[in-house]
């Protein structure tokens, strides 16, 4: 009896650990480098300053669009106004935000997220 429920359980446990591994497979943080040559493979390109909007103004990658992390409704934001299935490139500052804005959008099911290793400081 015990030995049946403990297969039981470790089959649950390894079929989850299998469905998490899949889900973070899309997840990339590029060097400056990498980052520029798959924004230029990206034919419809969404990128996403995830920055305070004063940063925003002093300066940020050309065609990225604003939305600032800490708005409350930052994820409704995004939802509105990208694609979840389509490949998402986002920076922030240094990289802190964005690694949060990504785990966020994960969360409500982007697919592809690629990430500014560094953040926008490695970018100037």
């Amino acid at each position: 009896m015990y030995k049946t429920l403990f297969i039981a359980l470790l089959s649950v446990f390894t079929l989850n650990a299998c469905q998490s591994q899949n889900t973070a497979e899309k997840q990339y943080v590029l060097p400056k480098k990498e980052y520029q040559q798959k924004m230029a493979a990206i034919e419809d390109l969404q990128l996403l300053d995830v920055r305070t909007p004063d940063e925003y103004n002093a300066g940020h990658i050309e065609g990225a669009e604003l939305i600032n992390f800490f708005d409350e409704d930052f994820v409704q934001q995004v939802e509105s106004r990208f694609d979840k299935d389509e490949p998402l490139m986002l920076y922030c500052r240094s990289g802190n935000r964005s690694a949060k804005a990504t785990a966020k959008l994960k969360a409500v099911g982007f697919k592809e997220i690629y990430d500014l290793k560094g953040g926008y400081k490695n970018w100037e």
